[in-house]
């Protein structure tokens, strides 16, 4: 494991519409520190990945609103799940590995956060032959499916020249208390994990908020 020496463990108690939660990871991308966030939507919101089509996402999903994410994966309904975000400066091991062994790395930490917190979970070893655009009717190698082979994690990811922006998803079918799992997600990553309290602000995190928002990036191809 590429452990991290610290991370910041960020429960950003704003609920935000998509275009905003996209914006605040894309800004933590640039603020060059290691940050776990979790998070919550104001209202019912879904994301679809950055090649995902938008007239299929929106007949899957009639009855939520929906912004496209900088990473890759499949489009995820985000009203019952746990939403979070690992950023990584481009200084660490974790960002320049593959991106398939990033994916292994931060699932694996997962599964051990989940197994800890009495979620039974198993990785999945190759990709299911699935024809779906939703993100879990389709598990790929390294998401987490439970012991009836349903898919409960997954995630995009995505590098630049600041390092990598790891998105996630968690959809549990028993209640479960998404900080404590995230906070045992952080400690399975890092040595020292401290919480942070974030404040994107300025012209340029409004910026962001605008591109998220625009049409020109919802309806992209």
């Amino acid at each position: 494991m590429l452990e991290l020496e610290n991370l910041g463990f960020w429960c950003d108690p704003v609920a935000r519409g998509g275009p905003e939660n996209m914006a605040v990871d894309s800004w933590l991308l640039t603020q060059e520190i290691p940050v776990l966030r979790l998070y919550h939507w104001k209202g019912p919101w879904g994301s679809m990945g950055y090649f995902g089509e938008v007239e299929k996402a929106g007949t899957l999903l009639p009855e939520v609103s929906l912004v496209r994410r900088a990473t890759g994966g499949g489009l995820v309904d985000h009203r019952n799940d746990i939403t979070y975000t690992l950023v990584v400066p481009r200084t660490y091991g974790l960002a320049k590995v593959k991106g398939v062994e990033s994916y292994r790395l931060i699932h694996s930490a997962l599964a051990t956060a989940l197994e800890s917190s009495g979620h039974g979970v198993e990785l999945v070893r190759h990709d299911y032959d699935v024809d779906s655009s939703s993100c879990f009717e389709k598990p790929v190698e390294w998401d987490l499916i439970n012991g009836q082979g349903e898919k409960i994690a997954g995630a995009g990811q995505r590098r630049t020249r600041k390092g990598l922006l790891h998105q996630g998803s968690i959809l549990l079918r028993k209640s479960a208390d998404g900080s404590l799992i995230l906070k045992r997600l952080a400690h399975e990553l890092a040595r020292n994990v401290s919480p942070v309290d974030l404040k994107p602000s300025g012209e340029s995190f409004t910026e962001l908020v605008r591109q998220f928002a625009a049409d020109s990036w919802q309806k992209r191809r």
